[in-house]
């Protein structure tokens, strides 16, 4: 018998994969219940180890089916939530931005009214054998919009989305925060940085890089690559979210950075002198492989977040630096990767 029944929704994708079998090691008291549609984003593959674990099941199945997730919610008495599931990749929600309307926004509204529904007897009261139950949804910092060459966003900073990935991300936001202060459900929301380490899907810029150093491929770079991101290893990342799933205070949200402020360019140029040690290509360095393309439309300028929140509530700093975390992910990448 389980002390909790964990859904984890997108455990296949790329930071559920990570998290899934940490958390379920870490927690061998908690049945694991990993719910993903296996989109072309999740990978199975990626939670072999997890298949000799007594605490973890997986299920396929969208966040959608209503019907699927109450019966999912009844049958594993579901108590408590970790919501990962999105469409993410900025690129192909200006393409096609139905798809991310749909998971990220009908998704999660209707995983949150089932929660609601199974956890309360009425609003602002918990039946009392769920009355501990929490559900924590995972965000991104591009909510907040963009910011200038200085700042950092807090929590409390207005809403900006600028594409329709970050709107429908936005949204899903504000349902958590509509659902406790009306229902009284007990929510987290983390905000977060641009992840980056093992199993990331090869669409992102790291893994793309590296994937077209070892193919001799040109680099896309946007515009000027000047565009900065705040890189968080993945790792630090499910370390935070299990503090704030575990110790957060319901209603609340946090940002969740490592300050390892990057252009776009400096990331590939990094990547390029770390390639250039670990397999050199004869030809020269592989920075010579760096092609600038038109940008993005509607590309946001920089994205820096302010942690001090998650480190005094809860005491969390990142453990990776940006250059241990990114050798780390070129080791594994390389350790995986298949010629062509």
């Amino acid at each position: 018998m389980f002390e909790k029944s964990i859904l984890v929704t997108g455990g296949a994708g790329f930071i559920g994969s990570n998290f899934i079998p940490w958390f379920a090691r870490k927690y061998p008291q908690y049945q694991i219940v990993n719910l993903d549609k296996l989109t072309y984003a999740g990978n199975l593959a990626n939670l072999a180890e997890c298949e000799s674990l007594h605490n973890y099941e997986f299920i396929q199945g969208d966040i959608v089916n209503r019907n699927l997730l109450e019966e999912l919610f009844t049958s594993r008495n579901i108590n408590g939530v970790i919501h990962f599931a999105a469409e993410s990749h900025v690129d192909n929600s200006i393409a096609q931005p139905a798809a991310f309307i749909e998971t990220n926004l009908v998704g999660t509204f209707t995983l949150l009214d089932v929660a609601r529904q199974f956890w309360l007897q009425r609003p602002g009261k918990a039946k009392s054998e769920f009355a501990s139950c929490r559900f924590h949804h995972v965000s991104t910092d591009e909510v907040y919009g963009s910011l200038g060459p200085t700042g950092l966003f807090k929590e409390t900073s207005p809403y900006a989305p600028n594409s329709p990935y970050s709107a429908s991300k936005a949204g899903a936001d504000f349902l958590l925060r509509a659902w406790h202060h009306t229902y009284g459900l007990n929510v987290t929301t983390s905000n977060a940085a641009n992840n980056y380490g093992p199993h990331q899907h090869s669409e992102k810029l790291i893994p793309k890089i590296v994937s077209n150093c070892l193919r001799r491929q040109p680099i896309p770079i946007y515009g000027h690559g000047n565009n900065v991101r705040d890189w968080l290893y993945v790792m630090d990342h499910c370390k935070a979210i299990d503090l704030i799933f575990h110790k957060g205070t319901s209603g609340q949200t946090y940002n969740i950075g490592a300050h390892n402020e990057r252009t776009n360019l400096q990331v590939a140029q990094t990547i390029c002198r770390i390639l250039d040690q670990r397999c050199p290509w004869h030809q020269g360095p592989f920075s010579k492989l760096i092609t600038f393309v038109p940008d993005r439309p509607g590309h946001d300028l920089r994205y820096a977040l302010d942690t001090t929140k998650l480190q005094q509530e809860l005491a969390w700093y990142p453990e990776e630096n940006f250059q241990s975390g990114l050798e780390k992910t070129i080791d594994w990448i390389l350790s995986h990767y298949k010629k062509v």
